[in-house]
């Protein structure tokens, strides 16, 4: 049996939205180095030291972002810190700063090893201090709704753990979804890069697609015909198919084009059959329409920050200057980023699963990640590579 602390609608204000490339919401780092700091503690403590926490999964309720501006221009909120400057008669205005920091309500689902007996008041307690001693992703924690120990067997203890978190989303690691799109890809161009797949999951995408209304509305009217039904519904049927896909001239089915050229020239023709020119072979003057472009898979699908590359050796830390602390070593990495997506907490069905949704850190040639157990792939899936940004960041 495995034993969960749910740490419950943790509030936190002035949280970091913004991390490596993308904004909006933490990097999971954030919440591994929250869970692994508590670890730390609970291993110098005299009562509590044969306890160990392990992954950590994460399931937010709010947020809300300190931006302001249109949904095509978001910009973060500005302000002075600290307010005044004041030295001996002079009164100095310090910079305006933008900040991009956000509120939030999330939930931590930790593993805890470790047999806790009779002990379980005084460590909730123990817990519940020392969260509030700790900073969540660089934000001050305000309230914790509750703080709990559950022990998940079977599939009955899940669903009762599941009420107590909705309604709620959990991050789930996707980076399958990237090597899968990426190798697609690579099918099609063997020089696309990496990034052009990332992009593809992370950016609002629109295409043009020439006008075809009055295209439509002649298909539409077929259907009024008594006669040759059934070839003019495999007709639409090419048709709105070929319109749920993103634009390519040249993809337009055969069948369409075959009828076009049937189709008598004639005044009452003459605009359809103009549109359709306009639509098969489009110019710069060419009218058009603007369609959003699906992403590659279905879901809620983000782009994550996940962790680090190391880009340099370990240094000893009398060699950096301004540095955290004047023991720990140093190494300059980059930021590593991959897909995650956001799922209803009510779609967890089993105990195995759950164990699945925590997200642990794994280090390799490196590389300093976080990831998740796969539970639906094969043993023998390679791993995805990852974006790198090109940031140098104390380690």
């Amino acid at each position: 049996m495995k034993q969960y602390i749910l740490i419950n609608r943790i509030k936190v204000q002035g949280a970091n939205a913004i991390a490596g490339f993308t904004w909006g919401f933490p990097a999971i780092t954030n919440f591994l180095g929250f869970s692994h700091n508590l670890s730390r503690k609970l291993a110098s403590t005299e009562n509590f030291n044969d306890m160990s926490l392990k992954g950590c999964a994460v399931i937010a309720h709010k947020h809300h972002v300190h931006t302001y501006g249109s949904s095509y221009s978001v910009e973060f909120t500005q302000s002075r810190n600290p307010p005044y400057l004041h030295s001996h008669d002079k009164v100095a205005t310090p910079p305006v700063i933008e900040e991009g920091k956000m509120n939030m309500t999330v939930s931590l689902l930790i593993e805890c090893d470790g047999y806790i007996g009779n002990r379980q008041e005084g460590f909730v307690e123990w817990l519940t201090t020392n969260i509030f001693l700790q900073r969540l992703a660089g934000g001050t924690i305000l309230d914790v709704g509750c703080v709990e120990i559950h022990g998940v067997n079977d599939d009955t203890e899940v669903r009762r753990l599941k009420r107590k978190l909705l309604p709620g989303f959990i991050l789930r690691d996707r980076a399958e979804h990237l090597e899968k799109h990426y190798l697609s890809l690579q099918e099609k161009n063997p020089e696309v890069e990496l990034l052009d797949a990332w992009l593809d999951f992370s950016a609002l995408k629109q295409k043009a697609r020439p006008k075809s209304d009055q295209i439509s509305k002649h298909f539409i009217s077929l259907l009024k015909k008594e006669t040759d039904k059934d070839q003019y519904s495999q007709l639409i049927g090419h048709w709105e198919k070929h319109l749920k896909a993103p634009y390519q001239q040249g993809s337009i089915p055969d069948e369409l084009i075959n009828y076009f050229q049937q189709l008598e020239n004639h005044k009452v023709n003459e605009t359809l059959l103009n549109q359709w020119l306009s639509y098969c072979s489009p110019d710069e003057n060419t009218d058009a329409d603007w369609e959003y472009v699906q992403k590659p898979e279905a879901g809620y699908l983000v782009p994550i920050m996940t962790g680090f590359k190391a880009i340099s050796e370990v240094h000893s830390n009398k060699k950096i200057e301004n540095t955290r602390d004047n023991k720990t070593p140093i190494c300059f990495v980059e930021s590593v980023h991959s897909v995650g997506e956001w799922q209803s907490v009510h779609r967890i069905r089993s105990a195995e699963e759950l164990s699945h949704c925590l997200w642990h850190y794994h280090y390799e040639n490196n590389w300093y990640l976080c990831k998740q157990d796969k539970l639906a792939l094969a043993q023998d899936t390679p791993e995805p590579e990852m974006v790198t940004e090109n940031l140098n960041d104390d380690f």
